[in-house]
């Protein structure tokens, strides 16, 4: 083989190689059970600022639903107390902190959607959330009352096509927080404001003058975030029988009801 040949064929092995690396899941990274295992610790992705699923107490100190199931379920895989290691994630990274290796799971929130599930594996559901209406007035008990009458909801979420299905005569205004929400609510320029049942239920905890209205206009199941894979396989039924364990022995129930979820 001439000199020339060598060279090409050495370039080609090289980008073939090159674009093999590039082709390997990042889900690949992720730690199995055995590794889990072997190292002591089950990593979890969570929310730090979102009451009551994962907040921090006037201490400092992580508490919630979702920290919970946490501390629990590393008790459950690793047989001892104190070995969860919690990483505190923002909402656009949830997924991909799992998929690249940097936690186990992600248990912040997150709900299971088909578009989801294409990147990412999902326990059973530990919480049924779903779309839900504060106010502070009073006279306002049901849907009826809401009808034409104006109501807040986050800019871009998919709270927007719930409302618009259950209540298409209801004049929406897009907030960027839940802050914009609030001093709209206090003025008076909306009635209401549609979000997460688990956010509003938080909210109300803070804010007792506000009342979570007695109905859902959706329910989404909250799940554990794995990485995609027949390797994660053991860790996804080790997971789902502790759920369903839980859930038989009334344990995530009185959580929830704990957190003022129920």
């Amino acid at each position: 083989m001439n000199r020339k040949r060598q060279s090409v064929l050495l370039k080609i092995i090289g980008l073939w190689t090159l674009g093999a690396q590039f082709t390997v899941p990042l889900c690949s990274l992720a730690a199995d059970l055995e590794t889990i295992a072997q190292r002591g610790q089950f990593i979890v992705a969570v929310k730090d600022n979102l009451r009551p699923l994962g907040f921090r107490d006037a201490k400092g100190n992580l508490q919630g639903l979702e920290i919970d199931i946490a501390e629990r379920l590393a008790q459950e895989l690793l047989g001892k107390s104190g070995s969860v290691v919690f990483k505190p994630v923002s909402n656009r990274d949830r997924l991909a902190v799992v998929m690249n290796g940097q936690v186990d799971v992600t248990i912040a929130s997150v709900t299971a959607t088909t578009s989801r599930s294409r990147i990412v594996s999902f326990s059973a559901p530990y919480y049924l959330d779903g779309t839900a209406l504060i106010t502070n007035i009073s006279a306002i008990q049901g849907l009826t009352d809401l009808t034409n009458r104006t109501i807040a909801v986050l800019n871009d979420s998919s709270t927007i096509a719930t409302l618009r299905y259950r209540l298409p005569q209801a004049k929406l205004i897009g907030v960027n927080s839940y802050i914009e929400a609030k001093a709209l609510l206090e003025s008076g320029r909306v009635i209401a404001f549609a979000s997460d049942t688990s956010v509003l239920s938080g909210w109300v905890q803070e804010f007792p003058t506000y009342r979570l209205l007695p109905l859902r206009l959706s329910t989404e199941p909250l799940c554990v975030v794995l990485p995609k894979g027949v390797q994660y396989d053991e860790l996804r039924r080790r997971i789902d029988q502790a759920l369903d364990r839980w859930k038989a022995e009334g344990w995530l129930q009185q959580r929830a009801i704990y957190w003022g979820l129920l």
